[in-house]
């Protein structure tokens, strides 16, 4: 027992109380952030850190060129005098087309590889810097596609992340996604620790560009990740703390950033910080269901990763707490789940029982507004739900969905 002095009063403490012990957890590393606006003008000094003899520049589809964007990257590299060489990667990176892209600039003087875009080209860009100093196939690392999974040696080109929308986070993590259309599976995973990016760069002036529908499924997108972490029974101190603040940031602009404040930088760069730390939670949290939902659909069906997420998150949530309202009452999530909603509705002096039914309302509302695509948009119907209810959905560090409540929550969104 120790006694300490506060105010003129004795306290007794008792070191064994279990209430103030401190839980026990580990944290991702997380890769040197470079965040705010005009951040971009720091390109050319990271690149002179790798002492580059030249760099290959992957970016997206057309809409940095289209927003004037690219010019202007070109610019600050050839000012540098920075040798780049460029490939566009404008939709899921394949395994043969990662592997093409190797084979052909292997033998340039490349030490660096700097992706700018959305998480297509973030996950290009990842793949080849890690592919580049080696002369096989990149399937030989994909999770259950090779025909001896190997591990990768960790050794790869020195890589900068520089993301263009605001959705997974997936700059700041050393996954990246590849689809590869001759397996059964189309979506696969490569992963690393030592693959990490060696610099990001968040400039929300970058983001200003993106679409209506873009700004809110990818929105959406960093929300759920946000929630799952927070709520997640696995979660840390660190963790919770970190996603909170991506709460706060995210819930008064989602709305804002799809319609008036679409060309606000101070809005885009809430959102864009929003889905930063979303990315650093989610390798700190087990998986929810929206994810787990997510990785299975997106590996049968051509349809983005954003879209699921987005689409899935309200009828997803609204299952999940009332399985846990029905199974697990006391369940300390429920709680977790409450505060979350009290946030979003700013009402204070509310039952829990009124801040959960506030998460969901708020997440309907959100639905509606943000206008966001349904799972039939992407060729997904009813007769074909049998095949992926078939899967192990389940994530048990929440709640064990039974296969009808997996079923309810896509039948919502058909």
């Amino acid at each position: 027992m120790t006694h300490c002095l506060l105010s003129g009063r004795s306290l007794a403490i008792d070191a064994s109380d279990e209430r103030i012990a401190m839980k026990a957890f580990n944290f991702a590393k997380v890769p040197p952030i470079y965040f705010g606006a005009s951040k971009l003008q720091l390109l050319p000094e990271l690149i002179a850190q790798f002492n580059s003899k030249g760099v290959l520049l992957v970016t997206g589809g057309k809409s940095l060129q289209v927003s004037g964007k690219l010019s202007g990257i070109q610019d600050l590299l050839e000012k540098a005098g920075i040798d780049y060489y460029q490939v566009r990667c404008d939709r899921e990176p394949t395994a043969l087309w990662i592997d093409d892209i190797c084979a052909k600039k292997r033998g340039l003087p490349i030490d660096g590889v700097v992706a700018i875009g959305g998480g297509s080209a973030i996950d290009a860009g990842k793949a080849i810097a890690a592919m580049l100093p080696h002369h096989h196939s990149i399937v030989n690392h994909l999770e259950g596609v090779g025909r001896s999974l190997l591990p990768h040696s960790g050794v790869g080109k020195k890589f900068i992340a520089v993301p263009t929308t605001s959705g997974t986070g997936s700059e700041v993590t050393p996954t990246a996604a590849i689809f590869e259309a001759g397996y059964r599976v189309r979506k696969k995973y490569f992963d690393h620790e030592n693959l990490l990016a060696d610099a990001v760069i968040v400039d929300a002036e970058l983001v200003l560009s993106c679409s209506p529908e873009i700004t809110a499924t990818c929105g959406m997108t960093a929300f759920i990740q946000l929630l799952e972490s927070y709520i997640s029974p696995t979660a840390s101190p660190l963790t919770e703390a970190i996603a909170w603040s991506g709460l706060e940031a995210i819930k008064d602009n989602l709305l804002l950033a799809r319609a008036s404040g679409r060309h606000n930088i101070n809005i885009r760069e809430k959102i864009a910080y929003a889905s930063l730390i979303s990315g650093i939670v989610r390798p700190n949290s087990d998986w929810g269901i929206i994810r787990k939902i997510a990785s299975i659909i997106c590996g049968y069906f051509s349809i983005p990763y954003r879209i699921v997420c987005s689409t899935l998150t309200a009828s997803s949530i609204r299952m999940t707490l009332k399985a846990l309202q029905s199974r697990f009452p006391e369940s300390p999530t429920i709680e977790k789940m409450a505060t979350v909603g009290k946030l979003l509705d700013g009402r204070s002096n509310q039952s829990a029982e009124y801040y959960c039914d506030a998460l969901v309302n708020s997440l309907d509302a959100w639905t509606q507004i943000l206008e966001l695509p349904r799972l039939g948009q992407y060729g997904i119907q009813k007769k074909e739900l049998d095949k992926l209810l078939s899967k192990p959905f389940n994530c048990p560090n929440l709640i064990q969905l039974n296969r009808e409540e997996i079923q309810a929550i896509l039948e919502e969104r058909l």
